[in-house]
């Protein structure tokens, strides 16, 4: 794959998912990630243990490896006078500094746009935060299952009333994930910016403000019609073709074919029911919405006669859309992801061997060759060295905690 990004440095002060897991792409895509770490502990997703139900493996901390892969890592102390002095001249060669600090936390430790640039005024200052940069909430910290799901609509929006409660996000740094992706994107936007234009852009990205990205067509909807968005109630298909349908061996089959009445004869074909597809309840798309419930029924009890594996072969040739609903482990060994390169080998600094997904982006039809995350300051002597420290120097930093 092209490194797109090659030649482009990248200081990040972040920890967690969300923000750390923009400049991860970026790495994928070439460029040259320098991660400050917390002088004694680290990025505290080091010390995170498990994720709502899953322990995280001790061998394998596959959720920094996600957020973290292919940086070098350097423990620095912030709080001091000395620490920050390094990071200005690491902010002085870098195109691209990256936090998550809130905006107390940049003021008090000096590492805020005016501080920054003051060593570098081309450099590119980005802020990943909860709420967004201005308002009330600016300054209070937050997470994806709250700025990004809950707050921004997208819980509500799949909250139905026969559950008694609310949908928590479908996997760990759901959020942060795709909130990573639109920081990396605006990155990628100021960079080409500067280049044009010779000037360096503020970007913010907020968890909030990618929710409710996500949610922007029922948003609008909702607005223009003055009611809030609900989900559909379960029974409410008006398409018996958009919708999901219960196999025999307890499986999922997932339809999203839109124009009922050019595929409905098709589908009959493939149920073996060729005789519905002259019947004058279904003739046509408007016969179909309005017979829908009987057409429903009758699907349901087609496919819940067949296996699987069965409907598989029916399907290979059916000309609608269709797919099976999958968990994660049959996702990583699907055709398409492995002949499109979607899952990763990696191993970690060990030789430990683990998987991850690729970065959602490919150039010139290539998938990105992800690195392993860097153990915690694993490339601090490199990094100061880089910077023309000598080694007594660099042992005197260490003895009084200004490095790691």
């Amino acid at each position: 794959m092209t490194g797109v990004m090659a030649g482009v440095r990248v200081l990040e002060v972040a920890e967690h998912t969300f923000v750390p897991a923009a400049s991860a792409l970026l790495a994928d895509w070439g460029a040259e990630v320098i991660k400050i770490e917390h002088v004694e502990r680290g990025d505290a997703m080091r010390g995170l243990a498990s994720a709502g139900v899953a322990a995280v493996p001790a061998d394998v901390h596959v959720l920094l490896e996600h957020s973290n892969r292919g940086k070098r890592s350097l423990g620095l102390d912030l709080t001091s006078a000395e620490g920050r002095d390094l990071l200005y001249r690491l902010a002085a060669t870098s195109d691209v500094f990256l936090t998550n600090k809130l905006p107390k936390v940049r003021a008090k430790l000096k590492i805020d746009v005016e501080s920054i640039r003051e060593h570098n005024p081309r450099i590119i200052y980005v802020r990943g935060t909860g709420q967004g940069e201005r308002g009330p909430d600016a300054d209070r910290g937050s997470y994806d299952s709250l700025a990004f799901w809950a707050r921004a609509g997208i819980a509500s929006g799949l909250t139905r009333p026969e559950y008694g409660h609310v949908p928590s996000p479908p996997a760990p740094g759901f959020g942060d994930s795709i909130g990573a992706m639109t920081i990396a994107g605006g990155i990628m936007g100021a960079l080409f910016h500067r280049e044009r234009t010779g000037v360096a852009s503020i970007v913010d990205v907020s968890l909030l403000g990618t929710g409710l990205w996500a949610m922007g067509q029922a948003l609008g909807l909702s607005l223009v019609l003055n009611m809030p968005w609900e989900p559909l109630p379960l029974n409410a298909m008006a398409n018996p073709l958009v919708g999901n349908y219960l196999t025999k061996d307890g499986r999922w089959l997932a339809f999203s074919c839109l124009q009922a009445g050019r595929y409905w004869p098709p589908m009959c074909e493939v149920i073996g029911r060729p005789e519905l597809a002259v019947d004058p309840r279904f003739a046509d798309h408007t016969a179909l919405r309005d017979n829908s419930t009987e057409a429903i029924a009758l699907l349901r009890e087609a496919f819940a006669e067949r296996t699987l594996e069965e409907w598989r072969s029916r399907l290979a040739d059916f000309v609608g859309q269709w797919a099976v609903v999958q968990d994660t482990q049959e996702v990583a060994v699907d055709p398409q992801s492995v002949a499109n390169g979607y899952i990763q080998d990696l191993e970690t600094a060990a030789g430990v061997p683990f998987q991850l997904a690729a970065a959602p982006v490919q150039f010139d039809e290539r998938p990105p060759a992800t690195r392993r995350a860097p153990q915690f300051n694993e490339h601090g002597d490199e990094i100061l060295a880089e910077l023309g420290l000598d080694w007594d120097t660099v042992v005197d930093l260490k003895v009084r905690g200004v490095v790691a």
